[in-house]
């Protein structure tokens, strides 16, 4: 029987993603599945933080198993920036097209372009505790680029590859992408 698990997220992008990744190995439910409309406030200064936020508030409200993540990227010439505020990074409004507007914007004329990519999945099973994380080192190009994927994806390229994250499709970025590496090891974890 494949074990169970709720995935604190109403970002239906991110749900698609990670249940293509898992496959068939586990159930995964969405907060809907089980009832959930809260929106889950990220008011932590740390992925880490920000994806047990939101593992603790399902496990505390529904006391089931479950996992959150948070993603962040982390441009270098921009200490780090947006990091944990990527989704909010041109405002509260989550605005993707508005987020990389003021990305570009603040990179126009920088050359060091390097960039990564971070996901933090919070896993909460039987009571316990377990943070697993994904990386993607890469660069912000000038021009976005393709259609697929979602977020900052249509900027940014992964090292080894010319395509953006929007250009390379769906299949072969559900292979290496930051949250691919992260859910692959919550994956082996929970066999």
């Amino acid at each position: 029987m494949r074990k169970k698990f709720v995935f604190a997220t109403n970002n239906a992008h991110k749900l698609e993603e990670v249940s293509a990744i898992l496959g068939d190995k586990i159930e995964l439910l969405s907060m809907k599945d089980i009832g959930c409309q809260a929106d889950i406030p990220e008011t932590a200064d740390t992925l880490e933080g920000n994806a047990l936020l939101k593992a603790r508030y399902i496990y505390e409200h529904y006391h089931t198993d479950c996992f959150a993540d948070d993603t962040g990227l982390e441009v270098e010439a921009l200490n780090g920036a947006p990091g944990v505020y990527s989704a909010r990074y041109a405002g509260d409004a989550h605005n993707s097209e508005a987020n990389m507007r003021k990305l570009l914007q603040e990179l126009e004329g920088v050359e060091n372009r390097k960039a990564r990519f971070r996901t933090v999945f919070a896993l909460i099973a039987d009571g316990k505790e377990h943070l697993f994380e994904g990386i993607v080192k890469g660069e912000i190009v000038k021009v976005r680029k393709g259609t697929s994927g979602f977020g900052y994806d249509p900027i940014f390229v992964p090292e080894g590859y010319t395509q953006t994250f929007a250009e390379m499709g769906n299949e072969l970025k559900n292979k290496i992408s930051h949250r691919a590496v992260a859910t692959q090891k919550l994956c082996k974890f929970l066999k």
